[in-house]
């Protein structure tokens, strides 16, 4: 008996984790995608114009339930408020069970957008079962009262392995681990990278090459942007010994701390002119991008297949 409400104890923290990793998974890719709604597999069910509060709610109700079982699993608020988001988390999983099999019977090719990016495999029959494993999880523990962390652990190595067991069991139920393993083992090509422009920007800023050369930057915009297969490529109008120049940028695509390097062209030639010296060093030569090697275009010739501008100097692989 011991063992048994310890089991329906530990249903609490189980049922909380995954309500709050749902959560958590949905507010990632609405911040990567721009849109509360998208990927969200039980919106598909709802007319469009209500599936952006729909998906907000849903999520918010995760949340909110999640910590709700946190908060009042040891008792604080009294055992009315417990119960209460017991049985909201229970009734939670089951709606979404129902709606699982609607969504399988009426859109077979929508992901159940549980665990957001993660979740984008076609509803099948695991998920609908883990679903309802959730839902008799939660719905167990609504006359439970206060747990403690004591209480649990004096059920031993028995709590311990049914723990392991039903662990497994929504693994196997998880559609989701099969994603998350294959994503852990693949490294996008940065040729495919999508990095935003804005991003590209934002990190030369806070360089250290962006400090060293904008005192010979003239103009806040940049004046041509363009990519290279893993190089992004921002040129800025400057003036270097009285001379109009132009002072290229190239940024490597990585969404954190990229590798920069810099180059100064004279605007009229084509031609690198020495970078400027830091304090107390002496000037040297524009170094080019490893790897690659500069080829500079005559002036007044035509533009390269990039949209590269003819007088700035192209980047080739070697």
């Amino acid at each position: 008996m011991l063992v048994l409400e310890a089991m329906r104890e530990v249903q609490i923290p189980l049922v909380a984790a995954i309500l709050l990793v749902g959560c958590v998974t949905k507010l990632a890719r609405t911040l990567r995608t721009g849109s509360a709604d998208s990927g969200l597999g039980p919106t598909a069910l709802f007319p469009m114009s209500t599936r952006r509060p729909v998906a907000v709610i849903l999520c918010a109700i995760e949340g909110g339930l999640g910590l709700g079982l946190i908060i009042t699993a040891g008792g604080l608020g009294g055992l009315p408020a417990a119960t209460c988001v017991r049985l909201g988390a229970g009734l939670l999983f089951l709606v979404a069970t129902s709606t699982l099999i609607e969504l399988r019977t009426v859109r077979p090719d929508v992901g159940c957008g549980c665990f957001g990016d993660f979740s984008t495999a076609p509803v099948s029959g695991r998920t609908i079962a883990r679903s309802a494993l959730l839902a008799v999880a939660a719905l167990s523990t609504i006359d439970l009262g206060a747990v403690s962390a004591a209480q649990v652990g004096r059920a031993g190595i028995e709590l311990l392995v049914f723990l392991g067991a039903e662990l497994l069991v929504i693994g196997a139920l998880s559609p989701e681990v099969g994603e998350g393993l294959i994503r852990l083992g693949y490294s996008e090509p940065c040729e495919l990278r999508d990095v935003p422009s804005l991003r590209t920007l934002a990190a030369l800023r806070r360089s250290k090459q962006w400090r060293r050369y904008s005192g010979l930057i003239t103009s806040d915009v940049p004046s041509d942007v363009w990519r290279e297969l893993c190089w992004r490529y921002v040129v800025y109008p400057s003036s270097y010994q009285e001379r109009p120049a132009d002072l290229v940028f190239a940024v490597f695509l990585q969404h954190r701390r990229p590798t920069i390097h810099a180059a100064l062209v004279d605007a009229g030639t084509g031609l690198s002119l020495p970078c400027p010296a830091a304090p107390g060093g002496e000037s040297r030569p524009a170094p080019p991008v490893p790897g690659q090697v500069p080829l500079r275009l005559p002036a007044g010739t035509a533009a390269g297949p990039t949209g590269a501008r003819a007088d700035l100097p192209v980047y080739t692989d070697l």
